[in-house]
């Protein structure tokens, strides 16, 4: 009996041991209301990967991703995330990887007309961008992109063009000269589905391609699978396996492998449903799938977005098989904006969603539409289409939630295949927000255009409104130049802010006014568009 209860003793002993070990944590942060995604791993302690819906990001707060990075230390331990505005664009921005040691290659998406993938260098702390290179047919990728870059020869790009099978599918572009890359091939239909096939990551070593989908019959939301090229073309693959020791109940999409016992990558199964950035807890044996079967290859058929769809003997496949990734539309369901399904996005009513930036939590609001040209209402909130918005000549959506200064969106700004998440700063001691809209001719305290002092005068009538508190106005600029002259500047910008509020009638006692030259920034100086981020002026509630 001794004998039984001590095998039974070190039994649970390895399995809590076990469990232990195969314990995960979020490496940039948890239960946040941005999406943090696309793992890529440079080496010497360093990760970059793509951060959305951060107010710090160059587009602000529905920016849909600029590139972040975290250190680990030599105990092991990850640094707080660091924003790399010098990699960054006001558009969705994605690192692929470095071809060689001091090159970096970066997709931007700024527009339609603007979408390709770029090259930077590094000498010493920061990346220097040099020219975009010339990829095939990269204008054509939509949807979500992303990809990776192997060994300088290959990029695998995940992306919606007009040759995908259905949603998201994944090609590889093969480097045919020094600067010149092939068409982008598609990895054919043992790998490419009806469904979304996002996140591809190659190993050339051993020929093993990491992916993520969301149909597969054993597929739970969207889960990262692995399969073997087992031929001379990228058509010819084993069956995809589901890699079980890191999905979970919730999505994974993009992957890193930093070494034979250390893997990151994004999950939402611990986010509030938010995309965060994974890995085990401490060195494990990662248990890759390696029990590749061979797949009969099938050619490749586009699927009309109205057309019925095609008889086959792979049930998963089938439109109808595609599991829905988010099937409830709430905060904390990043995937409909990440990952969603090919619909006609123009037919789908805006979403606004308001957060509290510090708390996390949802809060109530009113919404208010604003146009130079004339008053605009809606009777049905909930069915506001973007072509209603540009019918009646909406400029801007003012968010308002009492308690909270107000966010805005430009029309220009809303996105139509995800919610809109307004971060709303809290009117408390010490809260801070920046004057966005307020600018200045350069090197002076003049006021630069009509929407500064249409800026301004909102401002004051929100002042008016809510007399029970004093603010503290914050002159800012970059680095360039004499810091004396810069301080100066700064102080005079700030009270060129409060002079034209006094003149609105807010009351002079209320207003107090800084300035900091450049001692103070908040992005780096290094780029224009940290030094551009880094002139400003912010509002402090005392």
């Amino acid at each position: 009996m001794a004998i039984w209860q001590g095998a039974i003793l070190l039994l649970s002993t390895s399995l809590l041991n076990l469990a232990l070990a195969q314990e995960t944590i979020s490496v940039t942060g948890a239960n946040s209301n941005q999406n943090d995604w696309n793992p890529v791993w440079l080496g010497d302690g360093r990760l970059l990967f793509t951060r959305a819906f951060h107010p710090q990001n160059i587009g602000g707060a529905s920016d849909r991703g600029d590139i972040w990075m975290i250190e680990k230390d030599e105990e092991g331990k990850w640094s707080k995330a660091i924003h790399r505005a010098d990699l960054s664009t006001s558009g969705y921005d994605l690192a692929l990887g470095m071809p060689n040691v001091i090159t970096l290659l970066v997709f931007h998406e700024e527009g339609i007309d603007n979408r390709g993938i770029h090259e930077y260098a590094k000498f010493g702390p920061e990346w220097n961008y040099r020219r975009r290179i010339e990829v095939p047919k990269i204008g054509e990728f939509s949807g979500l992109v992303g990809g990776s870059v192997i060994d300088g020869k290959l990029i695998f790009l995940a992306g919606k063009t007009p040759e995908s099978i259905g949603n998201e599918d994944l090609y590889v572009f093969e480097l045919v000269t020094g600067i010149t890359w092939s068409e982008p091939i598609n990895l054919g239909t043992t790998i490419n589905t009806f469904g979304q096939e996002v996140s591809p990551f190659y190993d050339s070593n051993n020929q093993t391609l990491y992916f993520s989908t969301n149909n597969r019959p054993d597929a739970q939301g969207k889960d990262i699978y692995v399969a073997k090229k087992t031929g001379d073309t990228w058509q010819d693959w084993s069956n995809p396996i589901r890699w079980d020791q890191i999905n979970s109940a919730g999505s994974e999409s993009g992957l890193a492998i930093i070494g034979d016992n250390e893997v990151v990558w994004g999950s939402s199964q611990n986010s509030g449903g938010f995309f965060d950035l994974r890995s085990f807890a401490s060195e494990v044996q990662l248990d890759v799938p390696s029990d590749f079967q061979p797949a009969l290859r099938r050619s490749i058929a586009r699927q009309e977005e109205d057309s019925p769809v095609p008889a086959t003997t792979d049930s998963y496949l089938t439109e109808e098989k595609i599991k829905p990734i988010s099937p409830n539309i709430m905060v904390g369901k990043p995937e409909i904006g990440l990952f969603l399904d090919s619909v006609k996005i123009e037919s789908k009513p805006l979403v606004w969603i308001a957060v509290d930036a510090v708390q996390k939590s949802e809060l109530d609001f009113d919404l208010e539409f604003l146009s130079k040209k004339n008053p605009v209402t809606f009777s049905q909130m909930d069915s506001i289409l973007f072509a209603d918005l540009v019918e009646k000549g909406v400029d801007e959506i003012k968010i308002n939630s009492e308690g909270y200064f107000p966010y805005t969106f430009s029309t220009e700004q809303l996105i139509v295949d995800h919610p809109n998440i307004a971060l709303m700063a809290k009117i408390q001691s010490g809260q801070s927000i920046k004057l966005e809209k307020v600018s200045f001719t350069r090197g002076t305290a003049e006021f630069e255009g009509l929407e500064t002092e249409l800026a301004l005068k909102e401002l004051s009538a929100f002042l008016l409104e809510n007399e029970e508190f004093s603010v503290r106005i914050h002159g800012h600029t970059d680095s360039s130049g004499d810091p004396g002259l810069n301080k100066a500047l700064s102080l005079d910008r700030a009270r060129a802010v409060r002079d034209y509020l006094v003149e609105l009638g807010v009351e002079f006692e209320r207003l107090r006014i800084s300035g900091w030259g450049g001692s103070r920034p908040i992005a780096s100086n290094a780029t224009e568009a940290g030094r551009q981020k880094n002139r400003r002026v912010e509002l402090e509630v005392q």
